[in-house]
């Protein structure tokens, strides 16, 4: 039988991946910032309560991914309200701690391949979008393409993360 916590985290990540694409897509700054502060409530208590299930599945190494993840969700809750291009250095550093994230609940082969793929290439966007922002380009959180590139793969590696949390038991 399914838990709350597998329910509550997967609507945390539904919430986190539909308001954070709207976000991106509004023009009004109060309308964004509250789409992304919603947005990232929902993906912090869904991260958090995968940090505990895999840390009591012993599974380490996809417990702390997780929890990295909600530390750099953490960080762009932060620099939210501060508008678009004041929130970079916090942009930066959460969109770093995501693709940390991404590669270690990745490394193993908890999760069906096809959802570690969309999760290796969402973490090599964002990874490279830090490295334009650190090397100087005027990037925001919604230029195009990068880092609006990685958005659809972060997206779908939540729709196989909440596949893979309400699937029926085998």
């Amino acid at each position: 039988m399914r838990s709350t916590s597998d329910t509550i985290a997967a609507i945390g990540l539904a919430i986190g991946g539909a308001l954070g694409i709207a976000g991106t897509f509004v023009a009004g700054d109060a309308l964004r910032e509250t789409l992304w502060t919603i947005d990232g409530v929902g993906i912090v208590v869904a991260t958090a309560l995968l940090t505990m299930k895999y840390q009591r599945l012993g599974n380490d190494l996809v417990a702390a991914g997780f929890l990295t993840f909600l530390a750099g969700e953490s960080l762009l809750l932060a620099g939210n309200a501060a508008g678009l291009q004041a929130s970079v250095p916090s942009y930066a550093g959460g969109i770093a701690l995501w693709a940390a994230g991404l590669v270690m609940v990745s490394a193993q082969a908890t999760f069906a391949l096809w959802i570690r793929l969309m999760a290796s290439v969402a973490a090599v966007l964002f990874s490279v979008s830090v490295l334009m922002i650190l090397w100087g380009a005027p990037l925001l959180p919604i230029s195009a393409p990068l880092p609006a590139l990685g958005y659809p793969f972060l997206v779908l590696t939540f729709i196989g993360w909440i596949w893979a949390l309400l699937k029926p038991e085998r």
